[in-house]
């Protein structure tokens, strides 16, 4: 598997983890999302990676069988905050996709396509509050079944505090995806509505 795979940006990941606070990993529904987590398990420590139990039972287990063969985990939505602060405190790295549609008190609305999206605060809560380095991860074709793992740079932090300090971060991390599917429109698979 490694050799179909180029690797860009894995000294980025390498120096976040360094630093011993954990690493939050962002990308969203676009290119090879799901294989990402795997072949970044082969090359660097593994990841617990954030997901929604599937109604299909057989599935979801398939999936998570997959999602875990190289050494990751996953935490399902019950009892997720907690988990994520331990595993970070662990010094270990945590994946979000961060491009789905939120109903709950948790959204905030930020720019997506020059639109109000409802987008999730756990990244930027989290990284405000641990310090952890925001890292963009995306898994690109680049033909002949091969593909390239992007660490992107690490996202700034914001210097302030409260809700504009998350709303601020939230908007970078959003940026970071957007100019991906811009580039690639053909990889961004959402079949939901993410504006509502």
């Amino acid at each position: 598997m490694l050799a179909r795979v180029e690797f860009e940006g894995e000294d980025r990941v390498q120096r976040a983890h360094a630093q011993g606070r954990g690493v939050l990993f962002v990308t969203g529904h676009f290119g090879f999302w799901e294989i990402q987590a795997m072949v970044h398990a082969l090359r660097l420590p593994p990841m617990a990676v954030l997901a929604r139990v599937l109604d299909n039972r057989a599935l979801n287990d398939l999936l998570e069988a997959i999602r875990t063969r190289t050494g990751n985990t996953v935490i399902y939505r019950q009892g997720t905050l907690r988990r994520v602060m331990r595993t970070l405190q662990a010094g270990q790295g945590v994946g979000i996709l961060i491009d789905q549609h939120i109903l709950s008190r948790d959204a905030i609305d930020v720019d997506f396509f020059d639109r109000p999206a409802a987008t999730t605060t756990v990244v930027a809560a989290l990284a405000l509050r641990t310090g952890a380095p925001v890292i963009p991860l995306f898994a690109l074709p680049i033909g002949h079944g091969r593909y390239r793992m992007i660490y992107e740079h690490p996202v700034d932090l914001p210097s302030g505090e409260g809700i504009d300090a998350v709303r601020e971060l939230t908007q970078r991390c959003s940026a970071v995806l957007e100019s991906y599917v811009r580039r690639h429109p053909e990889l961004w698979l959402w079949m939901h509505r993410r504006w509502r």
